[in-house]
């Protein structure tokens, strides 16, 4: 009898301490502000902090070395990033912050495919809300068009989260919920209906500012849009 009441106070004893470690590991893991599902912070040293730094620098974020040590300048080079990008502004590189710098997250199949509609869903909806759903669908095919050129960024995060390229990403409308129309609109982009002709570039001629911009032979208008290439 007492070593049976010993061994139920042993496994008690172990219960609570297995208890304790959760939760003392999940208190620190919020401390430093990351958990389990993070990839690279301050003080991580990596193949990955290499293409971090390396996107960073080629886009103007960040002047320090290549070398994949994640210290304090590739730590302010991330938060400027996230910042210009409407991303949550924390200095961690973790799923969001790796997709829109156009570096691969391990998502494969019907995960990867999951994201990248939804993505292309919100960028329609932000760049095209209230265009005509032909004109909404060709905003979705420019994006996959600039993926398969060599000129940008081979992924649709990249494409949609490189600096500049999306006022949607700038002024943050990219972050709304996008319409039933956008999500059919990306369906069909993603599916190979292209009616801008194979445009890699379109805009507003009503608002576009960028001297630049006028330059480009016009394909197509749809909507209020001029496609070009």
């Amino acid at each position: 009898m007492r070593k049976k009441k010993l061994l139920i106070s042993m496994i008690l004893i172990s219960l609570t301490l297995a208890g304790t470690l959760y939760i003392y590991r999940n208190d620190v893991s919020k401390l430093y502000r990351y958990s389990r599902t993070v990839v690279s912070y301050y003080g991580t040293r990596s193949q990955e902090v290499v293409e971090v730094q390396t996107r960073l620098k080629k886009w103007g974020y960040y002047n320090g070395k290549v070398d994949g040590i994640f210290g304090i300048k590739t730590y302010r080079a991330v938060r400027k990033f996230q910042a210009k990008n409407g991303l949550k502004v924390d200095g961690i590189v973790g799923s969001q912050t790796l997709a829109a710098l156009g570096i691969p997250t391990g998502n494969t199949g019907q995960n990867s495919d999951n994201n990248n509609l939804n993505l292309l869903a919100h960028i329609i909806n932000g760049e095209a809300r209230g265009e005509p759903y032909v004109g909404q669908v060709a905003v979705g095919a420019v994006i996959l068009n600039r993926v398969r050129d060599s000129r940008f960024p081979n992924t649709i995060a990249g494409v949609v989260y490189q600096p500049g390229a999306f006022d949607a990403v700038a002024d943050g409308q990219i972050n709304l919920p996008p319409s039933n129309s956008a999500f059919k609109a990306a369906r069909d982009a993603l599916n190979g209906w292209d009616p801008s002709g194979g445009a890699i570039y379109y805009y507003n001629p009503s608002t576009a500012k960028s001297k630049w911009i006028w330059s480009r032979p016009i394909i197509t208008t749809i909507g209020k849009h001029n496609f070009a290439k």
